[in-house]
């Protein structure tokens, strides 16, 4: 049993769900002021289920990227994680409207 701690400006009992996951312990971080007609904060301990193990993303990109590469593709590409600006002649028309001040 995995466990992380929430904190919501919501008042729930143990036994409650929250986000999905059963609370287990409640703590009154700012109690509420009902003069002031504010709320209270709260921190739940909740309970989290185990995720199952899985392939990671990145191992699968890396297998896909191998695999595209041995197929003989000629058009190269910028690994998946960077970015770089497409210059005017690349972009369709080639052509960079300004608009005027007002």
């Amino acid at each position: 049993m995995t466990t992380k701690t929430i904190r919501s400006r919501f008042s729930h009992e143990v036994g409650d769900r929250v986000e999905g996951c059963t609370i287990l312990e409640k703590r009154v971080v700012i109690p509420p002021d009902p003069v002031e007609k504010r709320r209270g904060v709260y921190d739940y301990v909740v309970e989290v289920a185990p995720e199952p193990a899985k392939e990671s993303k990145a191992t699968s990109r890396r297998s896909a990227a191998t695999a595209e590469a041995s197929s003989g593709g000629q058009e190269t590409r910028a690994p998946e994680g960077s970015f770089t600006r497409a210059s005017p002649e690349e972009m369709a028309g080639g052509l960079i409207r300004r608009i005027p001040p007002r």
